[in-house]
């Protein structure tokens, strides 16, 4: 037992010198870092508000369903097919005038580099197809494009009436990398009312 005693103490000795050590060889390369520029970045929160209603679901969230359509309709790449209507109804708005759009927010289901759409994978999945949101107009918005601001991904500005408005969109599948192969489809994006 006695024995036991003396090596526990320097054990100990030993373990809190090399963790000592080991603290100071972190610490000090982060010491010696400095900064090779500043980042600024600017931004704006409004007391604005609406409700929303996604495509008379009477909710934020909802789903649009699109067409089922033949893989001989997106045999090449930039074909599409399947255009599908959809709406964000605004109401109650406050101030009830000004300019609303919607922001397409980048993420994880989105291809930068294309603007659109990724389609989930999986073992029944469609493959070499993406989604592609347009405006009313049928022109194409750049899911999220941030240079310039929301404003560069293309999504048009409605006006508001008396606290309301409605915004106009279609969804549509495009060949993506070549011919679509047949599956199931299905993405999705996350979206901000952007006031003007």
């Amino acid at each position: 037992m006695h024995g036991m005693h003396r090596d526990i103490p320097v054990k100990t000795s030993i373990l809190a010198s090399t963790l000592v050590a080991t603290g100071a060889l972190l610490a000090s390369p982060m010491a010696a870092r400095a900064a090779d520029g500043t980042i600024t970045f600017n931004g704006d929160i409004t007391g604005q508000t609406c409700d929303i209603n996604g495509n008379g679901t009477g909710g934020k969230d909802f789903t649009v369903t699109l067409p089922t359509v033949s893989k001989s309709t997106l045999a090449a790449a930039g074909s599409w097919a399947g255009r599908t209507p959809f709406t964000i109804a605004l109401s109650h708005c406050s101030p009830a005038t000004g300019n609303v759009a919607t922001y397409f927010e980048p993420g994880a289901s989105v291809d930068l580099t294309t603007g659109q759409l990724i389609v989930d994978g999986g073992a029944n999945a469609a493959t070499n197809v993406q989604l592609a949101l347009l405006n009313g107009d049928t022109s194409q918005i750049r899911v999220g494009a941030t240079t310039g601001g929301a404003d560069s991904s293309g999504s048009k500005s409605v006006a508001l009436s008396n606290g309301a408005a409605t915004l106009n969109y279609y969804v549509q599948y495009v060949a993506h990398n070549g011919a679509a192969t047949e599956g199931s489809v299905t993405s999705r994006v996350n979206y901000t009312i952007v006031y003007n």
